[in-house]
């Protein structure tokens, strides 16, 4: 029922009208909102997976980058100690759970449950890469599901909300009953790649799955897109059945969420080359996990670059093919509009 009453929902709605000859209220960014609200009450804390990225994510979103130190023991265990108090902080923790993904995992856990100990008022899990998302479902009956699991164990260590950027499947936010908010790095790289393509490059997806990623990268550059069918013979081994769309004398462009082990780019491209397509094949991927013998299989398979985003710490890679983009600039967007209370759905 609506109140037409002094104070009621209609005069609300009438006082901010605009009236005759009023001036328009400026628009206010989210920097100013989020300094209205306090970002002096947030702190992001790093693991080791993502202490370069986290310093560019402070130092863009004017964060203060907090002290942690992360102690391992001869026997493998570990300990996390913030030096500085977080209580009523709102707290950013920011870690990627790439290889070796267990260390990286327990770290983060460590991390949620001190701050959760250290009376933090709120705890965000910033997960650029999220392991374990590829066990998503069971291929047999006695089989774990990871992907829920570690939803399960983060929300348990204290975790109010989590941030990932370019999941390997979307149906894992089903797992978790915190709010989850799932960022893309396609804008960065499509615009990383966009002066580098050749004249009627297509867009090619590895296989079904990755078909609205790649659709999405092709829509941003005008390009127009192909789809590979593949069959996994093995975490290492996969086959590709067929080519679905015109490659043929073209360069190709492929887009996924991640490289791993380079197999499923590598059958790609062999599949591609047999339907006619040309010697330009470019890769664009979010996630460099870049597992040992990716590096070859991508050089032996003709790949002339693969341009990667820096979610995954690629310190010491050297490599000529291989370009790394930052999204610091994303997150450091999403962590400014989380203190101004606003949607992610621009950055999305």
């Amino acid at each position: 029922m609506e109140t037409t009453g002094p104070g009621g929902a209609a005069d609300m709605r009438a006082s901010t009208r605009a009236r005759p000859g009023a001036k328009a209220r400026p628009a206010v960014r989210a920097e100013e909102r989020a300094d209205r609200r306090g970002v002096d009450r947030c702190t992001i804390l790093a693991g080791t997976a993502s202490r370069g990225l986290a310093d560019a994510v402070a130092r863009e979103a004017g964060v203060p980058l907090g002290r942690v130190e992360v102690e391992r023991f001869p026997d493998g265990e570990l300990t996390v100690r913030i030096d500085e108090s977080v209580r009523d902080r709102d707290v950013f923790l920011l870690q990627a759970t790439s290889s070796p993904v267990n260390e990286h995992l327990v770290e983060l856990l460590a991390l949620a449950d001190a701050c959760r100990r250290g009376s933090a008022g709120r705890i965000t899990a910033v997960v650029p890469y999220f392991g374990y998302a590829r066990s998503d479902r069971r291929a047999g009956r006695r089989e774990p599901i990871m992907a829920g699991l570690v939803a399960e164990v983060l929300e348990a260590a204290g975790v109010d909300h989590v941030v990932v950027i370019d999941l390997h499947t979307p149906q894992v936010e089903g797992f978790f009953r915190v709010p989850v908010d799932h960022l893309t790095a396609i804008p960065v790289l499509a615009e990383a790649a966009r002066d580098r393509l050749e004249e009627g490059t297509v867009v090619v997806s590895p296989d079904v799955g990755a078909v609205d990623r790649a659709t999405a990268f092709a829509r941003r550059l005008g390009l127009g897109v192909a789809i590979t069918h593949k069959r996994r013979v093995s975490g290492e081994r996969v086959e590709v059945v067929r080519v679905i769309g015109e490659v043929e004398g073209k360069a190709c462009l492929i887009v996924d969420d991640m490289i791993s082990t380079g197999g499923t780019v590598a059958a790609c491209v062999a599949a591609l080359r047999e339907a006619g397509a040309g010697d330009g094949f470019m890769v664009a991927a979010t996630h460099a996990v870049l597992s040992p013998g990716a590096r070859e299989r991508l050089a032996d398979a003709g790949v002339r670059e693969v341009i990667v985003t820096n979610t995954v710490a690629s310190e010491g890679e050297v490599w000529p093919a291989l370009r790394v983009v930052s999204v610091a600039p994303l997150l450091a967007g999403a962590v400014r509009r989380l203190i101004a209370g606003e949607s992610l759905s621009g950055l999305a």
